[in-house]
């Protein structure tokens, strides 16, 4: 019986609880960073989170929502001044790092930046493909 009860949080520990970041400019004072946890091993399922930080005034964790913890992606989109969207299974945020406030709901706004794709082993950013040029 002891050993069980020895056993039991090990049993209820989560294998996902990893993170990507995207660095808003050269320096790693102003950041968006999306993480993923799995409360139980069993779950599909995981809590995805945002923490966006943009020293000294900003530095918050917002909640996302539930998503399959793998084959998820977080769009990321820019419309300037501090101004972010991202957009992931049908649902919209948008978050200000100059107010550090976040609302849900909405339409996609600015330009693609990237995506947050949480895979099977890692969750990682890639940066969106630059336009190619007019001709």
């Amino acid at each position: 019986m002891r050993k069980l009860l020895l056993l039991t949080p090990l049993l209820l520990a989560g294998c996902y609880n990893d993170s990507a970041t995207f660095y808003a400019d050269s320096s790693q004072e102003h950041t968006l960073t999306v993480r993923r946890q799995q409360d139980y091993f069993w779950s599909g399922d995981g809590r995805f989170t945002l923490v966006a930080m943009r020293q000294p005034d900003c530095l918050r964790r917002y909640e996302l929502a539930e998503l399959p913890l793998e084959d998820t992606t977080v769009e990321l989109y820019s419309d300037g001044d501090n101004r972010w969207s991202l957009r992931a299974a049908g649902q919209v945020w948008h978050v200000e790092t100059q107010t550090c406030t976040m609302t849900a709901g909405g339409s996609i706004t600015g330009e693609k930046v990237g995506d947050f794709h949480a895979e099977i082993d890692r969750i990682g950013f890639a940066e969106a493909a630059a336009p190619a040029p007019a001709k």
